[in-house]
């Protein structure tokens, strides 16, 4: 990773705008998965042991750019200090006089917590005025926020015009783990991509055709390219407008790219539907594709079994339904046996599949970020990480 990180600066008693990935789910006021915070934790323990003044900030939901009672940071600021066993002093807005005289009175050690700053319109806008008023409040900022990191806002992007900018360990560990697997992966390289749409893939399969051994395809995505091959998918979800595309990437695949033999279907888009497992062309008719079936999972096991490197993003079925999620927890406890093998889970519904299953600490890397790391993999700029000083 060629960005400067907190370890090559100074950072003793300097007061320093740290921003994080803290939007969590909330649950009855409570926050009901604390991953991302705990997540957070390596970088503000680091600068607490350093004397730093440390601020905080985050977005939390969507509020559009109005202030939304439910989405404010107090469960974020109340578990924090729970997990740093230290106060955390929550502020009620992250700019303006009040917030400056806040920050200014905090000494070595305080760990101050900004509101959520999507209340602000000025923050997805990237605005260089409020970009420029956060940064007034420190001498360093740190973006350790990877999950935001392919979004070019306020807090994210336009602070580092202002500030000294590097990235925290989070970011640097997503950069290094992510950067190695495109950069030098050991071969065999498995890619399994799944998910609803093709069209949220087709720049990671472009991006990868080159570098990967094998594409295991599952999810909703994986009926896009059925019917792209002429198979009767039924009332399966398909992005029609997307079959061309499927239908070029599967000439340039070749062999490349795996698609299911049997699928799951069910009657209805329903936890409780009737389902059978039928052979991939054979969907009878009104049923749609939910899941993979047992034949696709012991044709992907023999592609896995001898990787050295696999990326997953998405999962295989409509894994909110336990009757659909066989196909999405079968393959986590693949990879999870995988002996020797670079596993990297590309956050979202995968990372959230790995750790229902309570497989998340046997892969090597469960990204913190759906969205950034998929256009990580497709080979983009995140405006997050360009942002940063360069070693």
């Amino acid at each position: 990773m060629n960005k400067k990180t907190i370890q090559d600066v100074d950072v003793r008693g300097k007061r320093v705008l740290v921003r994080l990935d803290l939007n969590v789910p909330l649950q009855e006021g409570e926050v009901a998965d604390d991953t991302r915070i705990q997540a957070a934790l390596p970088t503000i323990r680091y600068l607490l042991d350093r004397e730093a003044s440390v601020i905080l900030c985050s977005h939390l939901g969507r509020p559009k750019g109005q202030v939304d009672d439910s989405l404010k940071m107090e469960p974020v600021a109340r578990r924090l200090a729970e997990l740093l066993e230290r106060p955390v002093t929550k502020l009620d807005d992250c700019v303006g006089p009040q917030v400056e005289s806040a920050v200014a009175q905090a000494g070595p050690g305080d760990v101050i917590l900004l509101e959520n700053t999507r209340f602000h319109p000025e923050e997805k806008a990237n605005d260089p005025e409020f970009a420029r008023q956060l940064a007034a409040l420190a001498e360093l900022y740190v973006n350790d926020a990877f999950g935001s990191a392919h979004r070019a806002h306020a807090s994210t992007e336009g602070v580092a015009h202002y500030l000294p900018a590097v990235a925290g360990f989070l970011m640097e560990k997503e950069l290094e783990f992510l950067g190695r697997v495109l950069a030098s992966p050991e071969h065999p390289f498995v890619a399994i991509l799944g998910g609803a749409k093709i069209s949220d893939k087709i720049g990671v399969i472009e991006n990868l055709l080159d570098r990967v051994d094998v594409f295991l395809i599952g999810g909703g995505m994986a009926n896009t390219f059925l019917k792209a091959e002429d198979y009767d998918v039924g009332d399966s979800l398909v992005e029609d407008g997307s079959l061309d595309v499927a239908r070029s990437l599967l000439q340039q695949a070749g062999d490349k790219l795996i698609l299911p033999v049997d699928v799951t279907v069910a009657d209805r888009f329903e936890a409780e539907a009737f389902s059978q497992v039928v052979a991939a062309g054979n969907v009878p008719r009104g049923w749609r594709i939910l899941d993979i079936g047992p034949r696709t999972l012991e044709l992907f096991q023999g592609h896995l079994e001898n990787a050295r490197t696999v990326v997953w993003n998405g999962p295989m079925g409509v894994f909110e339904f336990a009757k659909f999620a066989q196909g999405t927890e079968a393959v986590a406890r693949m990879l999870a046996n995988l002996s020797g093998a670079t596993t990297v889970i590309g956050g979202g519904d995968s990372a959230a599949a790995v750790k229902r299953v309570g497989l998340d600490d046997k892969m090597t890397h469960v990204s913190t970020g759906g969205g950034a790391s998929l256009e990580f993999m497709e080979g983009k700029t995140l405006p997050g990480v360009a942002a940063l000083l360069d070693k």
